[in-house]
């Protein structure tokens, strides 16, 4: 595939992750055996996505053993019949990616990422963004996956 082509592609699957409900998110836990779950991330730029969770617990124990991950979601998907062709099928859009996860030390970018999730799943209350952060900034667990390949999107439709 052409380079115009990966950047077109990659641009497409970034608009899928942006608007999928939740990301999977696939990594190793220390014994070798995969773990994924769905998680509520948030882009920023072309290459870095958030997530927030607790200060401890197996995502964390996995990354810290393996920090690489793989990035998966899937938007607009919806089962069809097919009559022309008496067919059953499922119309999608879906991206997979590939990064590398560290968890966020610096204050600044741990309120920015946070202020980005509340923007993309709760925007009617971020007048409540202050106080919340005050009161629970220093317990949160705010992680940041930088990708390390340009992410591919496939759909069918």
């Amino acid at each position: 595939m052409r380079r115009v082509d990966r950047q077109r592609d990659a641009t497409w699957a970034l608009e899928v992750f942006a608007t999928a409900p939740f990301v999977t998110v696939s990594m190793t836990r220390p014994g070798g055996t995969p773990y994924g779950l769905p998680l509520s991330l948030v882009c920023d730029g072309d290459d870095t996505f958030y997530f927030h969770c607790a200060g401890e617990g197996e995502k964390l124990d996995c990354l810290r053993h393996n920090p690489i991950v793989s990035l998966s979601a899937v938007s607009k998907c919806t089962p069809k019949y097919e009559e022309d062709k008496m067919n059953f099928t499922e119309h999608y859009h879906s991206a997979v990616a590939v990064g590398k996860a560290g968890i966020v030390e610096d204050r600044a970018e741990k309120e920015k990422a946070l202020r980005l999730i509340c923007q993309r799943f709760l925007p009617k209350y971020m007048e409540h963004f202050e106080t919340a952060i005050a009161r629970s900034l220093d317990r949160t667990t705010v992680v940041k996956i930088i990708l390390t390949e340009l992410p591919v999107g496939k759909c069918k439709q």
